[in-house]
């Protein structure tokens, strides 16, 4: 019985917040970041997929589900209001305890150690498994930009093959499509014993996070000069279809304004949400930041609020130019440009989402990192991981593991599920975050609050509602990626009770 209560206890063991922000303050990492570097990161994470690829399916929808039509400004909104309850509970813990690790290190200073383990699992999903929806769709976006130059550039680097542009997954799923023989399409691989192993490979995917991981490696403020670079392009490019488009609009083309009335608005919000992931990055960087009380709550608020305009904005152009049921999903505002018959634009238009996604790509693939280092740190996984680079002052090791972890995945892993498990882990990420705001007020009510969560419970409570009432959607459904995220979970506890929790007691012992 002793044995049991003792291991309850272990955990349930929390870290106090002074410890984590005295730990954070001796860290090797270097701090450089200010709060217009933050904001860049922020609406670097943000900005690039909701805009370039999502918006196109909320608006038309899919086989799972009814798109929001013209509403999807509705949809935008309501994934905002979703996404600034926890925002402001970020804003309020971030500034409280400015370290590394983002909801992974809050939920260690109120929930306990086993918690904080499963929250970290939990956001791997929201950073790694998302970085490889987004190096998907830049594999599509460069393709494209590269036909762009057909007339100059040989062509077996302007047409792709397409296993050379696709995970094996994919692959099988084209094939299949199609009716293509399967032998015709990919070469296969011949290894002892009889086998044969068909080979698909998305080349550039790969090749991009590769860069990444080596510029990742160099430095963190030289990684956000190279976003603020991609966010400048990416903003001029959006701000312009906004001017440009604008002067095509055709009123009538909002006509019916929800096609599909608020089972499509309900859809193209769940849809959308995954437009918003990417703001609570701005807390992975807290160690890094010159003056992380004031900088972060600015820098979460701020880029929430900027993207929403910019979000909304471009959906009421974009549904004005082009009647819903026409838009492209894979490429939407390409699409309306050529639509209008700007060809040239619809190419500029291509450049900015390299740009974007690029900065996206960046941004996951430094969170990822910082997670894995507070997670190392802590001794849930091995201390070697946790090294800092002698010369760039970045944890070295932990970017490449990630990153290598990410080119393995992109070779197999169905990029919708991976999408959708994305939202699964932002969605437990975000309500863990309401419920940490809402245990420190109890258990440290005195401990300073550069920023507070106005109307406290309530925002917290609302936070916690919409995320749990949109992933019961997705879980009524019978949605495949609802069975994958258990069986997530039920990886990330094997790992702890086999791992973790031993090695938490030998550094216990060995203190």
């Amino acid at each position: 019985m002793k044995q049991l209560q003792q291991v309850l206890n272990n955990l349930l063991k929390c870290r106090s917040p002074q410890e984590l922000i005295e730990e954070g303050s001796s860290s090797e990492l270097k701090k450089t970041l200010n709060v217009f570097d933050l904001i860049i990161l922020g609406i670097g994470a943000v900005v690039g997929t909701g805009i370039f690829t999502i918006i196109g399916s909320a608006i038309v929808g899919s086989a799972d589900g009814a798109g929001a039509g013209s509403a999807v400004v509705i949809s935008m909104i309501l994934a905002a209001i979703a996404s600034l309850f926890s925002a402001l509970s970020y804003s309020e813990i971030a500034s409280m305890i400015p370290v590394a690790g983002s909801a992974y290190t809050y939920t260690y200073a109120t929930m306990g150690e086993f918690m904080a383990w499963m929250v970290g699992w939990i956001l791997m999903l929201e950073y790694a498994i998302g970085n490889i929806t987004v190096a998907s769709a830049w594999t599509g976006y460069f393709v494209q930009f590269m036909k762009g130059f057909k007339h100059i550039l040989p062509s077996f680097i302007v047409n792709w093959p397409l296993w050379l542009r696709n995970d094996y997954r994919t692959m099988y799923e084209i094939c299949n499509r199609f009716g293509w023989d399967v032998h015709d399409k990919m070469p296969f691989l011949h290894l002892p014993f009889g086998w044969e192993v068909p080979v698909a490979i998305n080349v550039p995917a790969i090749a991009i996070v590769l860069v990444l991981t080596v510029l990742l490696i160099k430095g963190i403020k030289e990684s956000t000069k190279v976003a603020t670079i991609m966010v400048g392009v990416n903003m001029f490019i959006i701000l312009s279809f906004i001017v440009v488009g604008a002067f095509y609009i055709k009123p009538e083309n909002w006509v019916p304004f929800a096609p599909n009335g608020w089972e499509g608005i309900f859809t193209g919000a769940f849809i959308i949400f995954f437009a918003y992931i990417g703001f609570d990055a701005v807390s992975t960087a807290a160690e890094e930041t010159k003056n992380p009380q004031r900088d972060l709550p600015i820098a979460i608020m701020g880029t929430l609020l900027i993207c929403t305009i910019l979000y909304v904005a471009a959906a009421l152009v974009l549904t004005g130019v082009v009647p819903h049921q026409w838009i492209d999903t894979q490429a939407p505002l390409a699409h309306a440009m050529r639509y209008i018959g700007m060809n040239w634009y619809a190419g500029l238009i291509s450049v900015g989402a390299l740009c974007a996604l690029t900065s996206v790509l960046l941004i996951y693939q430094l969170g990822t990192t910082r997670i894995l280092y507070a997670m190392s740190r802590d001794r849930f996984l091995p201390k070697a991981l946790n090294t800092i680079h002698k010369k760039f002052k970045t944890p070295h090791v932990l970017t490449w593991v990630s990153g290598i972890v990410v080119v393995i995945c992109a070779l197999f892993m169905d990029l919708t599920i991976s999408a959708e498990l994305c939202n699964f882990g932002t969605f437990a990420s975000f309500i863990i975050i309401c419920i940490a705001v809402l245990i420190l007020r109890k258990t440290e009510p005195d401990r300073p609050r550069p920023f507070k969560v106005p109307f406290c419970p309530w925002f917290p409570i609302l936070g916690i509602v919409t995320c749990l009432a949109l992933m019961y959607c997705k879980f009524s459904a019978k949605a495949t990626s609802a069975l994958y995220f258990i069986i997530w979970l039920i990886i990330g506890l094997l790992i702890y009770v086999l791992y973790g929790y031993r090695e938490k007691r030998r550094e216990e012992a060995e203190k």
